[in-house]
């Protein structure tokens, strides 16, 4: 084991095991020649909703379009402000500011690395449309204040829940509780396709048919288009791959959890290492395994790690609200800048071998 390269991400264990299903579900859809809008498309979606538990699900052809189109669909418009978190993937604030509106960047509780609640209605105007928290890493936001400022000032809350799926906030899945819920099954997700996917999920009538509207073209009917849309739809061999993959998300999330417990017994007395903290509210589905180093030491650990071999990844090290395009001189968001100066994302997939594990943790610990 001392001489393996571990990745960050190791696909190959659950593609060897799935392997017949998903050639067969592959040949199936090309033998059919249905490649869009076909059966495993409206089956995934279905199948979708049902574990999720909600009623409606429109899949798109990437996280970000379902970002896009969920706000769009929740009535968010130009000249509208959408409270976000500025510690997330650009995507994020990217769909907010593509639908014409402003991010309006609050900062982070230090333990789950999401939106801090508490901060939040002080940066409500009367511009303000919706709320949009990230369920990052596959820790779920806190949800029932984030619900409850939406209801007092009249907000739609859209979860991006792109590293979450089957997470849950006090037994509910993630993506399930506000307006609407953005997922994306980009391969490295814990459920990913072979290429780009995305999927809304609302319980809301209007929101689901404006939704599905959007994504093709602004057209109900072929050629008979009521308002601008987009190309976004899901394709058949992707959604034929994820129809492969659903059954098996549960036991997936659950092996992750337990990779996460043997790193968090192995870490608990490492110095200067702070592991994920687990909301008492949260089902945690660990799409990273992050840890907190002091600022200064994560660049080197990141150095010494690759030097033998061993991959990892910094999500993210630049908080949104210091990116150019939204930077503005005085704006400090310090919770958000202190993290993003001391994440470290290690090595995790459901199949991690406990040797890896234990390899990775004794440079650390």
């Amino acid at each position: 084991m001392s001489q393996v390269k571990i990745p960050l991400l190791d696909l190959t264990p659950e593609i060897k095991t799935l392997w017949e299903e998903l050639t067969s579900a592959i040949q199936a859809v090309l033998a059919s020649g249905q490649f869009i809008m076909g059966p495993n498309v409206h089956a995934f979606e279905e199948e979708a909703a049902r574990y999720l538990g909600i009623k409606y699900t429109i899949s798109v052809n990437s996280g970000t379009d379902a970002l896009v189109i969920a706000l769009q669909a929740a009535g968010v418009e130009p000249g509208h402000e959408v409270i976000t978190t500025p510690f997330t993937f650009f995507a994020t604030a990217e769909a907010i500011s593509q639908v014409g509106a402003t991010p309006v960047f609050v900062d982070i509780d230090p333990r789950t690395f999401n939106l801090d609640a508490g901060l939040i209605e002080t940066a409500i105007t009367r511009d303000t449309k919706a709320i949009l928290p990230v369920h990052l890493y596959g820790q779920t936001a806190d949800m029932d204040p984030i619900m409850a400022l939406a209801a007092k000032y009249n907000l739609k809350v859209i979860e991006d829940a792109a590293q979450a799926f089957g997470g849950e906030y006090k037994g509910k899945k993630l993506g399930t509780i506000g307006d609407a819920g953005c997922f994306s099954f980009f391969p490295s997700k814990n459920l990913g396709a072979f290429g780009d996917g995305g999927l809304i999920a609302t319980n809301n009538e209007e929101i689901a048919a404006t939704a599905r509207l959007l994504r093709a073209h602004g057209a109900k009917e072929k050629y008979y288009h009521e308002r601008i849309g987009y190309n976004s739809r899901l394709d058949e061999i992707q959604a034929a791959i994820l129809r492969v993959k659903l059954p098996h998300i549960h036991a997936w999330n659950e092996a992750r959890r337990q990779v996460a417990y043997l790193y968090n017994q192995l870490l608990k007395d490492a110095p200067g290492i702070v592991t994920p903290y687990e909301a008492p509210y949260a089902r945690h589905v660990y799409h990273q395994y992050t840890i907190r180093m002091p600022v200064g030491e994560r660049n080197k650990m990141k150095q010494f790690l690759a030097e033998r071999d061993i991959a990892t990844m910094i999500y993210y090290p630049v908080p949104l609200h210091q990116l150019p395009v939204y930077a503005r001189p005085g704006y400090s968001l310090p919770e958000a800048e202190k993290a993003a100066g001391e994440v470290l994302s290690l090595p995790i997939w459901p199949q991690m071998p406990g040797e890896l594990i234990k390899r990775v943790c004794s440079f650390l610990a």
